[in-house]
């Protein structure tokens, strides 16, 4: 079995059986799967309403399953890392 070691080594699934194929020959490592668990800088959040269409609703619940993650967890993790890089490109550290 492989063990995938970096999320973009999995792929985007055309459907549920081919994501399926794919988990039977590969498995998570598990430290990727630790890093992956988000970590809050504050004990304070703020609820927000975001809509979706539902399709990509789906692909991202699909996603975060696969993942063994809530699936608001794993979006708050994408945008806290993107957030993460857009600051670096713009050199803007502080905010």
């Amino acid at each position: 079995m492989n063990t995938i070691s970096d999320w973009n080594e999995v792929p985007d699934f055309e459907s549920d059986e081919a994501e399926h194929e794919f988990w039977t020959k590969n498995s998570l490592n598990p430290r990727l799967i630790n890093a992956s668990v988000h970590s809050p800088d504050s004990k304070e959040s703020t609820t927000i309403t975001l809509r979706f269409d539902p399709r990509m609703l789906s692909r991202i619940k699909r996603i975060a399953r696969s993942r063994f993650l809530n699936y608001q967890s794993m979006m708050k993790q994408w945008l806290a890392e993107r957030m993460e890089e857009e600051m670096r490109r713009s050199g803007d550290q502080d905010s």
